[in-house]
């Protein structure tokens, strides 16, 4: 058969090369379905990992190593009876001026107000029972305890509710984690405070709430009921709006992880592509 005139024999012994622009849809191609399979992986790791900050107690001194049910929780723990990480004897101690449990004296300035002390004890048993906790755990090297939470997102409405019950209530210190005097075996406070009112030491909802438990909590601007912020109190009657907000927190910072996971994969497979478009 004829040849067209714009076609031509290639040299003996050398087969035909696709053409540039082939190479070019291979590459891209290529480079996008390896980043399908490293976004995909990525997101099965976090998925799975996820799953460990949902549902979980501490590793702290008087904290169950698993959450389950505790039909009798004391008084203002009961919201917490479906599902806690605190026992029933725990629940009980924490209601007591001095408890047991750390040897901490309420009152170690003078008598505190009830409506101030019924908010340490809520603090105290969403501390030792919650189990919607996980994304704000950190490993701390204490004696007492192995984990703590910090910068928990605390509702707007229960931090202000906290700080005007016990605004004129007393007290001799801005930071309660550190620095009393336990030589009499509970907290005494140190020779050079001087016990004033806490609107005194705590001007503002946001210095209680986030000064007196070493950053803790971190006060939300969101309100109770948005799903965006933890509530120290709530009725159990409506269920556990806490589950939610862990749920929420903890997919998000998951998604952190998983974007910041497939950025050093992002930056090989452009050099890939860099690469395979060059030759």
């Amino acid at each position: 058969m004829g040849q067209s005139r714009h076609s031509r024999a290639l040299p003996a012994g050398k087969a035909a090369q696709p053409p540039l622009q082939g190479q070019k849809d291979m590459a891209w191609k290529l480079t996008a379905a390896l980043l399908l399979l490293a976004w995909l992986s990525a997101a099965m790791c976090s998925a799975r990992d996820g799953t460990e900050l949902l549902n979980v107690c501490m590793d702290a001194k008087h904290h169950k190593a698993k959450p389950g049910p505790e039909d009798k929780l004391h008084d203002q723990c009961s919201p917490w009876r479906k599902n806690a990480c605190c026992s029933v004897s725990t629940s009980q101690e924490l209601h007591k001026d001095t408890s047991l449990l750390y040897n901490f004296n309420w009152d170690h300035c003078r008598k505190m107000e009830p409506a101030c002390k019924r908010h340490f004890i809520q603090d105290t048993c969403l501390y030792e029972c919650s189990p919607n906790l996980g994304p704000w755990i950190q490993e701390v090297n204490q004696s007492w305890r192995k984990e703590r939470f910090l910068n928990v997102p605390l509702c707007k409405e229960d931090c202000e509710s906290w700080w005007r019950d016990c605004r004129t209530s007393y007290t001799c210190k801005t930071d309660w984690h550190k620095g009393w005097n336990w030589t009499s075996g509970s907290n005494k406070c140190p020779a050079e405070a001087v016990c004033r009112t806490f609107e005194f030491y705590f001007p503002t909802p946001v210095a209680l709430c986030e000064g007196i438990w070493s950053h803790s909590y971190k006060v939300s601007k969101y309100s109770r009921g948005s799903g965006r912020c933890i509530q120290m109190w709530f009725d159990p009657a409506q269920g556990n709006p806490n589950e939610e907000v862990a749920r929420f927190y903890a997919l998000a910072m998951n998604s952190r992880a998983t974007a910041h996971g497939i950025g050093p994969v992002l930056v090989i497979l452009a050099l890939m592509l860099q690469l395979c478009l060059l030759n």
